[in-house]
């Protein structure tokens, strides 16, 4: 079985094929069917999102497709930057000052205002007629600096106080076990046996 990841970051791929390494699956991105185009997200929800992202690709290359959407939510920022944190610092901004830009945002901010939530959303299409959608949340916290290597994007900034480290400290098959989109994919994975019988 194979499917397109909506997505040229690697770091993402590696995460889910990781994810999924105990399936049958071949995960292939953007980057390996050679798309190179720019997928307008202009919905209003991490949902809208995912699908425009998956139903574009669906329809180029009538392959199931799996698109995700996500982001960090700030409780201090009303919930920004939300649907906006690719882009958020502007195009081209380095994951280190998104994080920077957060950072001054919530300088002296005390810790119990600095609560925040990774959304990511999935969405599937299997063909023409099966397509379905997964969401979830992790908790955190906005740390006062950056601290680990590992992961990507917010990670660094984003603290879990039951692990007393950030997301980029803990190990990947840890992150996996408690993260947003480790929880999608196990949703995701319950559903290959429904969603392909014969495989």
């Amino acid at each position: 079985m194979k499917f397109i990841f909506t997505t040229h970051n690697n770091d993402k791929k590696r995460e889910i094929e990781k994810l999924l390494k105990d399936t049958s699956f071949q995960v292939y991105s953007l980057a390996d069917v050679g798309f190179e185009d720019e997928i307008i997200e202009d919905g209003n929800s991490f949902l809208e999102n995912a699908k425009i992202k998956a139903t574009t690709i669906y329809k180029k290359y009538g392959i199931s497709t799996l698109a995700d959407d996500s982001g960090i939510c700030i409780d201090f920022l009303k919930g920004e930057p939300g649907i906006h944190s690719a882009r958020y610092g502007g195009i081209g901004a380095t994951a280190e000052e998104k994080n920077r830009l957060i950072l001054d945002a919530l300088k002296n901010v005390p810790y119990a205002k600095r609560g925040a939530y990774y959304v990511f959303c999935l969405y599937f299409i299997k063909d023409e007629v099966e397509s379905f959608y997964v969401e979830e949340t992790c908790e955190g916290v906005i740390s006062e600096s950056p601290a680990g290597k590992g992961g990507f994007g917010y990670d660094p900034i984003f603290y879990l106080p039951e692990y007393k480290q950030s997301m980029a400290e803990i190990s990947l098959t840890e992150k996996n076990k408690i993260s947003h989109r480790g929880k999608v994919f196990e949703a995701f994975k319950a559903r290959i046996p429904i969603l392909f019988p014969y495989d």
